[in-house]
């Protein structure tokens, strides 16, 4: 099954501290977070990725083109210079590099991969920014059973931010913190039957208009994760990944263990206020 993920954006918030480096091409230990957000898919089989380009498109291609095996697998080098991987990452994957604009939103990206998916009836999206644990064969088993044409990832947000209720005069009624509040968020982890197409308009992004259309069609629903879930949208956050993965045994490191977490997936409608853009 094709992975579409989007990696072109600038990621403004934490381009002060990645530099030339787009966001995709962050690192968290040796390896970029697109690179953890690909391993989590080829752990479950789906290797067959297409990038959709902007920002940064320049690195993303050379990293790849230029991919050293050596510097996250076990090797023998022998005398004569020669190196023997004893394992290896990425020789069964499938990359399709997509120029999708500098300026185009995520559903104007999605929509010019269009025909790189081919006749695939259902195929996986991400922003490629959030890494997660959540087992993603049970999501794309509640997009069969519901035969939605879009499941989501709902997350509880990890801000450390307090939400208030206020009356129009600004007087509070209550304040608590947001992880206290039964929020949802949209975790970025899509799967899409191509009837999604359906509901999208040139120009329009992905999470706003085509997700109301699809809200009103009861085509949009929500796989409720409990377990570890993480972006990078700012520096704070890269660190807190990587000192996460410094520690060993990262929660998203899936391919690294046998027991990949299985929680209860729910089944939720979505509602505009679930269905926000990050």
């Amino acid at each position: 099954m094709k992975v579409v993920l989007f990696c072109g954006g600038e990621g403004m918030r934490i381009k002060d501290h990645s530099g030339p480096v787009p966001k995709p091409m962050v690192r968290i230990g040796y390896r970029p977070i697109l690179w953890h957000v690909m391993k989590y898919y080829a752990h479950y089989g789906h290797r067959d990725f297409i990038l959709c380009l902007g920002h940064g498109a320049d690195h993303i291609k050379d990293y790849f083109v230029r991919y050293d095996e050596t510097v996250s697998n076990d090797f023998v080098l022998t005398g004569d210079g020669e190196v023997n991987l004893l394992t290896s990452d990425i020789h069964d994957w499938r990359i399709t590099f997509v120029d999708t604009g500098l300026n185009a939103s995520v559903g104007e990206r999605l929509m010019a991969v269009r025909p790189f998916l081919g006749d695939d009836e259902v195929f996986l999206a991400n922003y490629a920014d959030g890494v997660t644990d959540a087992p993603l064969d049970e999501v794309m088993r509640l997009r069969e059973q519901t035969d939605r044409a879009a499941v989501f990832l709902g997350v509880r947000p990890n801000y450390t931010s307090h939400v208030i209720q206020a009356a129009p005069d600004g007087s509070v009624s209550e304040i608590a913190h947001v992880t206290e509040m039964g929020l949802r968020i949209n975790g970025g982890f899509f799967a899409f039957h191509r009837r999604v197409f359906d509901f999208m308009q040139p120009g329009e992004d992905l999470v706003g208009e085509p997700f109301r259309r699809m809200i009103e069609a009861n085509e949009l629903g929500t796989y409720m994760h409990e377990g570890f879930w993480a972006c990078m949208d700012t520096f704070k956050e890269k660190r807190m990944l990587e000192d996460i993965h410094n520690q060993g045994g990262a929660p998203w490191a899936v391919w690294e263990r046998e027991d990949v977490y299985s929680g209860d997936g729910l089944l939720a409608i979505a509602t505009p206020q679930i269905a926000q853009a990050r």
